[in-house]
């Protein structure tokens, strides 16, 4: 006999970072199959060690990291399990990124300025991600910066599902907070039905970060329930003048459906004193007691990650998740 012949076993193993591990267990319980336990802390200088305890010889790797606050941190950690994984002879290495760090820098707008998102792809290419999962990207375009498959997933059904339920009976009109998410919102009104699409005319000083100057609105909001729809919440200054505007506009009442909450400061002040009646988001990002509000809902992401994992091991099609979309 000339050769060996060894049954083809696949083994699919979760590595959560330390940004928000609750959520890697939430997505272990659904899938059946519990984190690899790991040590991993910091040097008195801030450097990052990360060992796996369990064999991760040819295995299907996945590695779950919400970036949160402390980005710059979380990426790092990131980039070290993968080498970890990759040194420690992974067959192949998924990162699960259910926010996706950078994405807001996806292009140039003026000379001499980074596209950062870009250098993210690059940065997990070479460290040895093999294939990205992510959900809800700033913008889609991301998905060419990296070298190999990136499977986009869509929060929309999770958050439309909650708001149809809720708010059934009661006319409502799908608002972008901006021109740059009406594609978007014209998503949000198809899922919804069809219901009427308005947008918020705003300016913004490109000199001035996270300062939105909101003109007015175009569409049909008087007398309807307004849902302004949008990726992420990050300080709340676009959400609220929005909202501001809408109320102004005779709007009954005002509801926010977003992915992410980033929630920076001083977001949650902002949202509190606006008025919103609701925002309602998922757990792609950890919400710590001091960020949470009462009329904050929050969704689980979870399931959604989970079967999507479920479909990359078993060599599936992630497409179906979402009618085609993906």
């Amino acid at each position: 006999m000339g050769s060996i012949v060894a049954e083809n076993r696949k083994s699919l193993m979760l590595f959560s970072g330390r940004g928000f591990p609750e959520l890697a267990k939430e997505i272990g319980e659904v899938l059946g199959v519990a984190p690899t336990p790991a040590d991993a802390y910091e040097f008195a200088n801030g450097e990052i060690f990360v060992r796996f305890k369990d064999s991760v010889r040819g295995s299907d790797a996945f590695v779950v990291q919400s970036v949160t606050h402390g980005v710059n941190t979380w990426v790092m950690e990131t980039l070290i399990m993968v080498d970890a994984l990759k040194r420690g002879s992974a067959k192949r290495i998924t990162v699960v990124l259910p926010f996706y760090p950078y994405s807001r820098q996806d292009k140039k707008h003026r000379g001499r300025e980074p596209i950062s998102a870009r250098l993210v792809a690059d940065l997990l290419k070479t460290a040895g991600a093999n294939r990205i999962l992510t959900v809800d990207l700033h913008t889609a375009q991301i998905q060419g910066f990296f070298d190999g498959p990136v499977d986009h997933l869509f929060a929309m059904d999770i958050l439309a599902e909650y708001v149809e339920r809720k708010y059934a009976g009661r006319p409502m009109t799908v608002v972008a907070p901006d021109s740059g998410r009406v594609r978007v919102a014209e998503r949000w009104t198809d899922r919804l039905g069809g219901c009427p699409l308005a947008f918020i005319h705003k300016t913004r000083d490109p000199m001035k970060p996270n300062q939105v100057v909101a003109n007015r609105v175009v569409g049909e909001v008087e007398d309807r329930v307004c849902l302004i729809v949008d990726d992420m919440i990050d300080t709340g200054g676009t959400i609220c003048r929005a909202a501001d505007i809408l109320k102004e506009s005779g709007a009954a009442d005002v509801i926010v459906a977003s992915t992410h909450a980033l929630l920076s400061d001083p977001a949650t002040e902002r949202l509190k004193n606006s008025p919103i009646s609701e925002v309602v988001v998922t757990n792609t990002l950890p919400l710590p007691p001091e960020k949470q509000l009462d009329k904050l809902t929050v969704l689980s992401i979870a399931p959604l990650l989970a079967r999507a994992i479920r479909e990359v091991f078993d060599d599936g099609s992630v497409t179906t998740l979402f009618g085609g979309l993906s």
